[in-house]
């Protein structure tokens, strides 16, 4: 089972046409990274892939014309012929379907030399997946993290084009956590993912320059593999941001229960935005629940308002009885419980520039520093966080409204299985 996400994105590239001094990428000595090397290639991507899926965004745009990517943007990755890709694939196998969306299909294909790969082919005369193919290009052929997935190689072949991924064996956080039917994933393994995760974005935002904004994150753009190591995928709607940047401004694309509310309300995107989103998904390893789910009542639909009078009681008091998820059956590290919420707690603030970096999230949740640093000096469950009305960006009427924007747009999750 798998499902792989186009999502969309301005036509000239993730950083509104690429900068001449963006770097290759490389992690820092100290990180545990993965680079795969071109004559043996790694193969990432999961059976369980958010699917390539439309938007709500006009497709009036022209696709920007690169004759390859190689050419185009330097890249070192292989370069496969269309044939070697039908032939992987078994000539695009109907059984071998992984995913399937607005803008394209995935393939599960196997290499001559026998590596598992994904295959994501953009339906011909798509513009929006054309405009994907090139964001995915630029952004995943440059970064090499072993908490971020892999590009393989690509393929242009015509009007055909396609990327080639390592292949993930063990789904999306987001099937492992709320798939029906599915065990109950346990505190240590929770905690894995939320670390593991966060080192991954954490290396975009600040080891990656210029620093790169996901722009998307949520469960299931998080892999994982056998042993529940987590992956970040998808950046289809990625962009880069120079530190002079102070923030860049594109249209409001995403997931509804996930967006930032500085983002979902004027298009100003910056790190901070996928703080708030990876918050999100701090809160869902935490309870257990959607971040939208209509079969709660309409005050309680939303994780996000639902959670923050329970932060707040938990980080005062110290009993997590009422937000823990129930099917943990209060079996979890009380320290690392702690640490999480509070985590939690930062990202969601209102404030854009009240969230910490996601350096400091990865620090707090490995037990690094003090909780108190999230907050500079704020004791958690007392900032802004928990009021609308604490927070010097919007007023409760204002977040209320926004509120309502994520519930209706721009784009609702969609999984698709095989």
């Amino acid at each position: 089972m798998l499902f792989i996400q186009f999502l969309a994105i301005n036509s000239d590239g993730p950083s509104g046409g690429l900068p001449q001094q963006l770097q290759h990428n490389r992690p820092p000595d100290d990180t545990k990274a993965a680079i795969n090397p071109i004559t043996s290639p790694a193969v990432e991507f999961i059976p369980s892939y958010p699917p390539p899926s439309a938007s709500n965004t006009s497709g009036s745009e022209k696709p920007p014309s690169s004759p390859s990517p190689a050419i185009a943007f330097g890249l070192s990755q292989s370069g496969f012929t269309y044939e070697e890709l039908a032939k992987a694939t078994e000539n695009f196998l109907s059984t071998n379907l992984l995913g399937e969306g607005g803008f394209g299909y995935v393939h599960k294909g196997v290499l001559p030399n026998g590596k598992v790969v994904a295959v994501k082919q953009l339906k011909a005369g798509s513009g929006q997946g054309e405009r994907e193919f090139r964001a995915e290009v630029e952004v995943i052929g440059r970064i090499h993290h072993r908490h971020l997935v892999s590009l393989v190689g690509y393929c242009v072949s015509g009007a055909r084009k396609m990327l080639v991924y390592e292949f993930v064996p063990n789904n999306t956080l987001e099937f492992h956590l709320h798939g029906k039917g599915r065990p109950t994933m346990d505190w240590p393994t929770r905690m894995k993912i939320a670390q593991g995760s966060a080192k991954g974005l954490a290396y975009m935002h600040e080891d990656c320059q210029p620093k790169i904004i996901h722009r998307d994150i949520k469960a299931a753009n998080i892999l994982l593999d056998d042993d529940f190591e987590a992956k970040v995928a998808d950046f289809g709607l990625a962009k880069f941001s120079f530190d002079t940047d102070t923030h860049v401004s594109t249209r409001v694309m995403g997931t509804f229960g996930y967006l930032a509310p500085e983002y979902a309300s004027s298009g100003k995107l910056t790190e901070k935005s996928d703080v708030f989103s990876f918050g999100v998904v701090l809160l869902e390893l935490i309870t257990g629940r959607r971040p939208i789910n209509k079969t709660y009542s309409i005050a309680d639909d939303s994780m996000v308002e639902w959670a923050r009078p329970l932060l707040m009681q938990a980080l005062d008091k110290g009993n997590f009885d009422g937000i823990v998820d129930t099917q943990l059956q209060n079996d979890y590290s009380s320290d690392e419980m702690t640490r999480m919420v509070a985590c939690a707690a930062a990202c969601v603030r209102h404030s854009a520039r009240l969230r910490p970096r996601m350096s400091q999230i990865l620090r707090a949740l490995e037990g690094n520093i003090p909780l108190a640093n999230l907050s500079e000096g704020i004791k958690p469950g007392h900032s802004t966080i928990y009021s609308s009305f604490g927070s010097q960006d919007y007023n409760s009427s204002q977040y209320k409204e926004l509120e309502e924007f994520q519930k209706t747009g721009p784009r609702k999750p969609r999984a698709w299985h095989k």
